[in-house]
């Protein structure tokens, strides 16, 4: 028997199936509720999008066979930092149930190795400044405050 969730989780790409329980996770605060909706064929639109970028991976963590944990992994080529790859991570939620178990941690441990895989010399991520709980959790995997970000709706 494993010693945690964490020690069992397995990860895999999404599948359109996996679509309703991925915008159920990530829809499941106030915080996001508003701005992911409910399911629909926006959410449909958006996965092929990702589906059939070669930077872009909807990764699912699995636990017993149910999905209970999600992120987007974006691969960023660039010029600066000497022509860095940045790992771009975001939308990383674990079920509200499985929570401080090690899942979180996980899914972040999966992202950074994904990103090394593909050349990548830095990770970041936005997180809303409404979730204080979760700046904990990235400063805990050692991320640093560093940048003010700004978001422009079009």
């Amino acid at each position: 028997m494993p010693d945690s969730p964490a020690s069992a989780v397995t990860f895999r790409p999404a599948t359109r199936a996996d679509l309703p329980r991925l915008v159920e996770l990530i829809a499941d605060d106030a915080v996001a509720a508003a701005r992911t909706g409910s399911f629909g064929p926006a959410h449909v639109a958006g996965f092929e999008a990702i589906e059939a970028s070669p930077n872009d991976e909807l990764v699912v963590a699995e636990l017993g066979g149910e999905v209970v944990g999600v992120m987007q992994l974006t691969f960023v080529p660039g010029i600066s930092r000497n022509g860095a790859t940045r790992l771009l991570v975001e939308a990383v939620r674990v079920d509200a149930r499985l929570r401080g178990q090690g899942l979180g941690r996980a899914l972040m441990d999966h992202a950074h190795s994904r990103g090394r895989e593909r050349g990548c010399v830095l990770a970041q991520l936005t997180s809303d400044k409404q979730r204080p709980d979760a700046h904990r959790f990235y400063r805990s995997l050692g991320y640093a405050q560093s940048h003010e970000g700004f978001k422009l709706p079009l």
